[in-house]
Parts: C-alpha cells; sequence; structure tokens
C-alpha cells in the first residue's frame, strides 16, 4: 500500500478478494490477542535528548566532483535546474550515481524503503559511500519497517552511516501493520499520522524529488505491479532549501534514532556481517542494463557526469514541506494549514488562467476541492485529471470516495481520464511494464504551460491533512511541456476518458480498442463484477476524510 498509513476497510479488502468469513476472522483474532498481551505499550517511546543529537547540512564545497558538473552546468546561479525522470530504471540509477561520486554528504529521506532488490542495492551503494568518509543520514517512516529492523540496524552498524525513523511504533515490530495499528489503539491519533515525503540530497549540491519510494515496483522491477511515476533531479538555487527542509524532519520530535526504537539478537560483528550477505551479489542483483535513451530523449546520467555537464532545463521556482508537527497540530478532514503542501498547490492553482492538467493516483476532491474546480470552471479554465480506474488502483476504498464525485466534474466540463492496467499493457510506449500491471502513481500538477508542481502530494484528505509531504513548484514553459509530453503519453495510450451518457446519467469510457478504433464500455474497465459489488457495499461505510 504505497500511499497511506491506515485505510478503513484495512488495507486487505484491497485489490485482493475477500477471504472467507472464517479465514478473515482467524486474521483478526491473532492480533486482536496481540493487541490485549501489548495494552498500552504504544505510548512508550523513549526520552531523547535531541540537542544531543541534532546535526545539519553539510554546505556543498566548490570542490568536489559534483559541485564542480552542477557549476560547470550553470547558466545562472539564481536558477534551478531540472531533468525529468518518467522512467524507473533512470531515476534509480540516478541515485546510485550521485551515490558513487558523493564526497561529503549523502542525506536520504523516504516514506517506503523496501527489503527487496531496489532497497538493498541503494542501501549498498550508500554504503559504500559511508566507506570512503561519506556522511550518510537516512530517514525513514516507520510504516513499511515491520521486519526490517535487521537490515536497518545493520546499515546504520556501519561508521559514517546514522539512521532515524519518523513516528515509531514501539511494539509488535516483527508483525504487519495490521497488528501494529491494533497494539497501538491506545495510541492510534498519532501513528496514524505518516512522513509521505521523498528526497534524496547529494554533496548539498544535487538531488532528487518526486513521487517515487525505494522499492522494485517503481523501477520497473516489480514481477506483478509496477508504478507509473516521475522524478526529478534537481541542482542549482532550490538544493540549499530542500537541505534546510531535510534537517527540520531529521532533528524534529516525531523522529528517533532507529537503534532507540529497534533491538537485534546480533552483535555489531554480526550485524556488518548480515549486511554484507544481504546485500551483496547472491541476494541483490543489480539492476538490468540502461536502453539508451528514456521516453523524453535523456540517456543515462552517468554519461552525462563523465563529460562533466548535465543537460538540463532551467527555471525558477520554490519548493516547501510541511511542518514535521504538522499531522499532530491538524485535524483529520480539517481545515488546511497554510504551510502545508496542499495548501500551497491549492493557491498556484487559483492563479490558472487558461487550463490546469493533474495527474494524481488517487483524487478525492471533497466539497471545499469541488468549490476550486468549481470557480476555476467559472472562469473557464479548462481541467483536465488523469487517475487511476477501479481496476488499475492499488486503494479500491480511495476510488470510492472519487467516484462520488465523477458525475459533478463531467458535468462541471471537466476532462477526466482513468488509468487502465489492460491498456497499459497494450500500449505501444517503449521501455514499459510488458507483462506486469502498471497503476498510475505520479503526483504532477501543469498550470497554464508554465507552472509545474512534481513532489509526493496526492490530492486527496490524507495528504491534506493527515500525512506530511513535499514538493516544488516550477516557472518554466520548458519544463511544463516535458510534463504534459509525459502526461499525454499515458492519457492517450494507457487511460480510457470518462464522459456523461447521452442521456446525462450514468458513465462511459472511451477509449482507443486494439484495432485503434473507439472502444466505448458503460462499466468500469479491467474491474470484475466482485469488485464492483464489494465497492457497492463499502460505499456507505468509508470516512471520506479518512481516504
Amino acid at each position: 500500500m504505497p500511499h497511506s498509513a491506515l485505510r478503513f476497510p484495512p488495507p486487505a479488502l484491497g485489490a485482493r478478494p475477500l477471504p472467507s468469513l472464517l479465514r478473515w476472522s482467524l486474521r483478526l483474532l491473532l492480533p486482536l490477542l496481540a493487541a490485549l498481551l501489548f495494552a498500552g505499550c504504544a505510548t512508550q517511546l523513549p526520552t531523547i535528548n535531541r540537542e544531543a543529537i541534532a546535526s545539519e547540512a553539510i554546505p556543498p564545497s566548490p570542490n568536489t566532483t559534483l559541485s564542480y558538473v552542477v557549476t560547470n552546468s550553470t547558466p545562472d546561479p539564481a536558477l534551478s535546474g531540472f531533468r525529468l525522470m518518467p522512467l524507473g530504471s533512470f531515476s534509480l540509477d540516478t541515485r546510485v550515481q550521485l551515490a558513487r561520486r558523493a564526497e561529503v554528504s549523502l542525506d536520504v529521506q523516504y516514506y517506503h524503503l523496501e527489503n527487496d532488490e531496489t532497497g538493498r542495492w541503494l542501501l549498498r551503494a550508500l554504503r559504500d559511500a559511508a566507506d570512503r568518509g561519506v556522511r550518510v543520514r537516512l530517514l525513514i517512516d516507520d510504516f513499511y519497517t515491520s521486519g526490517a529492523d535487521d537490515l536497518f540496524l545493520s546499515f546504520a552498524a556501519h561508521k559514517n552511516v546514522e539512521v532515524r525513523v519518523f513516528n515509531p511504533f514501539c511494539c509488535a515490530r516483527g508483525s504487519g501493520q495490521i497488528t501494529r495499528f491494533l497494539v497501538a489503539l491506545n495510541d492510534f491519533g498519532r501513528v496514524n499520522h505518516r512522513m509521505h515525503n521523498k528526497l534524496f540530497i547529494a554533496d548539498g549540491i544535487a538531488s532528487v524529488i518526486g513521487g517515487r519510494n525505494i522499492a522494485n515496483e517503481y523501477y520497473l522491477r516489480g514481477e506483478a505491479n509496477n508504478f507509473i511515476d516521475l522524478d526529478a533531479l534537481v541542482v542549482g538555487r532550490m538544493v540549499e532549501p530542500l537541505a534546510a527542509l531535510f534537517d527540520r524532519y531529521w532533528n524534529s520530535d516525531p523522529v528517533y534514532p532507529y537503534d532507540a526504537i529497534a533491538r537485534s539478537a546480533m552483535d555489531k560483528t554480526a550485524l556488518l556481517a548480515y549486511f554484507e550477505r544481504i546485500t551483496g551479489p547472491e541476494n541483490t542483483p543489480p539492476p538490468p542494463p540502461l536502453p539508451p535513451n528514456d521516453i523524453l530523449g535523456y540517456g543515462p546520467i552517468a554519461d552525462d557526469l563523465q563529460d562533466g555537464r548535465l543537460g538540463l532545463i532551467w527555471g525558477d521556482g520554490y519548493v516547501f514541506a510541511d511542518h514535521p508537527d504538522k499531522p499532530f497540530e491538524g485535524s483529520v478532514g480539517g481545515e488546511l494549514l497554510e504551510t502545508s503542501v496542499t495548501y500551497n498547490v491549492l493557491e498556484a492553482m487559483k492563479l490558472a488562467k487558461r487550463e490546469v492538467v493533474a495527474s494524481s493516483p488517487y483524487f478525492v476532491p471533497g466539497p471545499k476541492g469541488m468549490e476550486l474546480l468549481s470557480s476555476l470552471r467559472a472562469r473557464n479554465v479548462h481541467l483536465s485529471v488523469m487517475t487511476n480506474s477501479l481496476g488499475a488502483t492499488d486503494e479500491p476504498v480511495v476510488h470510492l470516495g472519487y467516484s462520488r464525485y465523477r458525475e459533478e466534474m463531467l458535468k462541471l466540463g471537466i476532462e477526466l481520464y482513468e488509468l487502465s492496467g489492460a491498456r497499459v499493457k497494450k500500449n505501444k510506449r517503449p521501455f514499459h511494464f510488458g507483462t506486469s500491471l502498471g497503476r498510475l502513481h505520479a503526483k504532477l500538477v501543469v498550470i497554464d504551460k508554465r507552472m509545474s508542481f512534481i513532489g509526493s502530494m496526492n490530492l486527496d484528505p490524507r495528504s491534506a491533512t493527515i500525512n506530511t509531504e513535499l514538493g516544488a513548484v516550477i516557472d518554466s514553459p520548458q519544463l511544463a511541456r516535458e510534463l504534459l509530453r509525459v502526461i499525454d503519453l499515458d492519457r492517450l495510450q494507457s487511460a480510457y476518458r470518462v464522459r456523461l451518457r447521452a442521456n446525462g446519467q450514468g458513465l462511459e469510457w472511451l477509449g482507443a480498442g486494439v484495432d485503434e478504433e473507439d472502444e466505448v464500455l458503460d462499466t468500469e474497465p479491467d474491474a470484475s463484477l466482485w469488485l464492483r459489488i464489494k465497492m457497492w457495499l463499502l460505499s456507505p461505510l468509508v470516512p471520506e476524510e479518512l481516504l
């Protein structure tokens, strides 16, 4: 579940079929017993002397290799440079190449860093940098760490490495998410809030932002599912405030040293040997070789770094992240804080004069969002939104929140596109998904073909008031054109356009069939009858503010 901390109903009611009543009852019984055994432990977090462990970003040095390349590529120090990375394999390789060339520091922040080939491959690159004397700071949210304590403790056992965790669970650390939440029922108001940020900074001079976590399915390595997503390499003026945002989280009250929360049965020597073994070639094979170029024509970043000059798009803009205390200060479904990422993105959208194009895997506008959309349409601003179809989403209950507003949005004249996993498999886009199911995960907004948002924020209530997020608004017509090109590829080749039926009641899905003739469906694409029945039954039970 790459997006949220906890859905209602639980994640097991997602894309997988419902188990039998007996299996479901047994599945709930064991976590409930665990909750009784561990009752009250969720509040027992350690006391931390935060002044003693505080640290800050190391200012960039003009003498590093990355600094030389960036300076040599920069036309104006007042600007920031960007390279979009729509192809996951290029995006992962960029992070690894930056880690391999780092000489001073690596600051890395993710919601989800999975103990799989991709997660371990990146950790190995970070460890190799630490062995060269690079200071490595890794900050991860605690939601996906279940069963991975030995991996992160073995990484933290290395010299020059420090690992911290956001808003940790204290108990049942080897259990799944449902158990850990049930154990923490008396502390649910705290543990429901998660850090959804994604940020990678090398030597304080080059960074990666966007929607991707660190797991196989974000980098075209998933066997069954892969996410359609987008990151951006960022250099120049924006990197310094990104580093300050990292520091704000790193030193914040919800963040704890990993070894203050978790324990391992292994001593330091055994932990180091474990890390060497699990991240070595037998357990962590390298990613497949990169193709010569991606869908935008960019080659591997290593070629540019070797040549000493980066091919980038230059522009102005600003970065922002929710305050790390935002979820604890706000209220679920409450008013937006002016410091929130959602507030800043919506304020940028309000300035639109002609067009807003948005991509969000989870799109639940809510009454207040509908007010904004209505006001934009009243000014004849063209609105186009792409999200997942019911058959493609990994969060069907969130799709319920979106589906409540579809007809109203269509009647306002808003264009709606829903990504289809089946169409992803059939399209002719190069370097794509093969037989795996493609799911939309990119969080993008393009305003008036000039201003662009790239970041971790979904257009839904959870991103607005529950989770923390990070992103950037960028002023660059050239970058906006490239983003629109990426979005158009997915809209035209991998999605259905949703429209009202001729009588104005009910929906139809329009797309090009295999024979390139118009295909019109009158039911949710790729969604089984059983899934549609489940969603109909669950619809009155789903609280929208938790989506």
